[in-house]
Protein backbone atom coordinates (compact mmCIF):
# COMPACT_ATOMS: atom_id res chain seq x y z
CA UNK A 1 0.00 0.00 0.00
CA UNK A 2 2.89 2.49 0.29
CA UNK A 3 2.97 4.86 -2.66
CA UNK A 4 5.94 4.82 -5.00
CA UNK A 5 8.29 7.79 -4.60
CA UNK A 6 8.52 8.16 -8.39
CA UNK A 7 5.15 9.93 -8.27
CA UNK A 8 6.71 13.03 -6.66
CA UNK A 9 6.15 15.89 -9.08
CA UNK A 10 3.01 14.36 -10.58
CA UNK A 11 0.27 16.94 -11.21
CA UNK A 12 -3.48 16.80 -11.44
CA UNK A 13 -5.99 19.46 -12.34
CA UNK A 14 -9.68 20.10 -11.82
CA UNK A 15 -11.80 22.89 -13.24
CA UNK A 16 -15.27 24.27 -12.59
CA UNK A 17 -17.46 27.14 -13.58
CA UNK A 18 -18.89 29.23 -10.76
CA UNK A 19 -22.65 28.66 -10.71
CA UNK A 20 -25.54 28.91 -8.26
CA UNK A 21 -24.64 25.60 -6.57
CA UNK A 22 -21.03 26.46 -5.67
CA UNK A 23 -21.38 30.09 -4.56
CA UNK A 24 -20.96 31.37 -1.03
CA UNK A 25 -24.69 32.15 -1.17
CA UNK A 26 -25.47 28.45 -1.66
CA UNK A 27 -23.35 27.64 1.40
CA UNK A 28 -25.28 30.10 3.59
CA UNK A 29 -23.45 33.39 3.06
CA UNK A 30 -26.60 34.91 1.64
CA UNK A 31 -26.28 37.35 -1.22
CA UNK A 32 -22.62 36.58 -1.96
CA UNK A 33 -22.48 35.37 -5.57
CA UNK A 34 -18.82 34.31 -5.64
CA UNK A 35 -17.03 30.95 -5.53
CA UNK A 36 -17.37 29.50 -2.03
CA UNK A 37 -14.39 28.46 0.06
CA UNK A 38 -15.84 24.95 0.65
CA UNK A 39 -16.15 24.59 -3.13
CA UNK A 40 -12.49 25.63 -3.49
CA UNK A 41 -11.50 22.95 -0.99
CA UNK A 42 -13.47 20.35 -2.96
CA UNK A 43 -11.82 21.46 -6.19
CA UNK A 44 -8.26 21.11 -4.84
CA UNK A 45 -9.18 17.65 -3.51
CA UNK A 46 -10.43 16.70 -6.97
CA UNK A 47 -7.15 17.90 -8.49
CA UNK A 48 -5.14 15.80 -6.02
CA UNK A 49 -7.26 12.73 -6.73
CA UNK A 50 -6.72 13.25 -10.45
CA UNK A 51 -2.95 13.28 -9.92
CA UNK A 52 -2.87 9.76 -8.47
CA UNK A 53 -6.05 8.12 -9.80
CA UNK A 54 -4.26 5.93 -12.34
CA UNK A 55 -1.52 4.87 -9.93
CA UNK A 56 -3.59 3.27 -7.19
CA UNK A 57 -3.63 -0.51 -7.10
CA UNK A 58 -6.83 -2.49 -7.51
CA UNK A 59 -8.64 -2.44 -4.20
CA UNK A 60 -7.12 0.89 -3.12
CA UNK A 61 -8.58 4.36 -2.89
CA UNK A 62 -7.43 7.65 -1.40
CA UNK A 63 -9.17 9.67 1.27
CA UNK A 64 -8.55 13.22 2.40
CA UNK A 65 -6.61 13.68 5.61
CA UNK A 66 -5.53 17.31 5.84
CA UNK A 67 -6.58 20.42 3.94
CA UNK A 68 -4.94 23.80 4.50
CA UNK A 69 -6.14 26.27 1.91
CA UNK A 70 -6.11 30.06 1.83
CA UNK A 71 -8.84 31.59 -0.31
CA UNK A 72 -7.11 34.69 -1.67
CA UNK A 73 -9.54 36.34 -4.09
CA UNK A 74 -13.18 36.14 -5.20
CA UNK A 75 -14.39 34.65 -8.46
CA UNK A 76 -17.85 35.78 -9.61
CA UNK A 77 -20.59 33.59 -11.09
CA UNK A 78 -19.73 32.65 -14.65
CA UNK A 79 -16.00 32.61 -13.94
CA UNK A 80 -13.86 29.50 -14.23
CA UNK A 81 -11.64 28.25 -11.41
CA UNK A 82 -8.84 25.78 -12.13
CA UNK A 83 -7.02 23.96 -9.34
CA UNK A 84 -3.65 22.26 -9.71
CA UNK A 85 -2.24 19.77 -7.22
CA UNK A 86 1.44 18.86 -7.38
CA UNK A 87 2.56 15.79 -5.46
CA UNK A 88 5.23 17.09 -3.07
CA UNK A 89 6.14 14.08 -0.94
CA UNK A 90 5.25 10.52 -0.04
CA UNK A 91 5.34 9.21 3.53
CA UNK A 92 4.31 5.56 3.25
CA UNK A 93 0.62 5.71 2.43
CA UNK A 94 0.33 9.47 3.16
CA UNK A 95 0.71 11.74 0.15
CA UNK A 96 1.26 15.50 0.40
CA UNK A 97 0.31 17.93 -2.36
CA UNK A 98 0.97 21.61 -2.93
CA UNK A 99 -2.21 23.13 -4.33
CA UNK A 100 -2.96 26.35 -6.19
CA UNK A 101 -6.08 27.71 -7.85
CA UNK A 102 -6.53 30.42 -10.48
CA UNK A 103 -9.43 32.06 -12.22
CA UNK A 104 -9.13 33.85 -15.54
CA UNK A 105 -7.58 36.89 -13.84
CA UNK A 106 -5.43 35.84 -10.88
CA UNK A 107 -4.44 33.26 -8.31
CA UNK A 108 -7.41 32.71 -6.01
CA UNK A 109 -6.15 30.00 -3.66
CA UNK A 110 -3.09 28.19 -2.35
CA UNK A 111 -2.20 25.63 0.26
CA UNK A 112 -1.48 21.99 0.90
CA UNK A 113 -3.47 18.80 0.99
CA UNK A 114 -2.78 15.32 2.31
CA UNK A 115 -4.42 12.18 0.97
CA UNK A 116 -4.09 8.74 2.51
CA UNK A 117 -4.12 5.56 0.44
CA UNK A 118 -6.36 2.96 2.06
CA UNK A 119 -7.64 -0.52 1.35
CA UNK A 120 -11.12 0.08 -0.08
CA UNK A 121 -12.82 -3.00 1.41
CA UNK A 122 -11.37 -2.38 4.86
CA UNK A 123 -12.34 1.30 4.77
CA UNK A 124 -15.90 0.55 3.66
CA UNK A 125 -16.24 -2.13 6.36
CA UNK A 126 -15.28 0.50 8.94
CA UNK A 127 -17.93 2.83 7.55
CA UNK A 128 -20.52 0.05 7.61
CA UNK A 129 -19.92 -0.55 11.33
CA UNK A 130 -20.91 3.06 12.00
CA UNK A 131 -24.28 2.89 10.25
CA UNK A 132 -27.06 2.73 12.84
CA UNK A 133 -29.24 -0.36 12.74
CA UNK A 134 -32.80 0.26 11.64
CA UNK A 135 -35.34 -0.85 14.07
Amino acid sequence: MPVDQHLVGREGTARTTVNAENTADAYGNLGLQVFATPALVALVEQAAMAAIRDDLADGEMSVGGVVRVRHLAPTPRGGTVTARATLRSVEGQRIWFDVVAHDETEQVGEGEHQRIVVDTARFLARVERKIPAEG
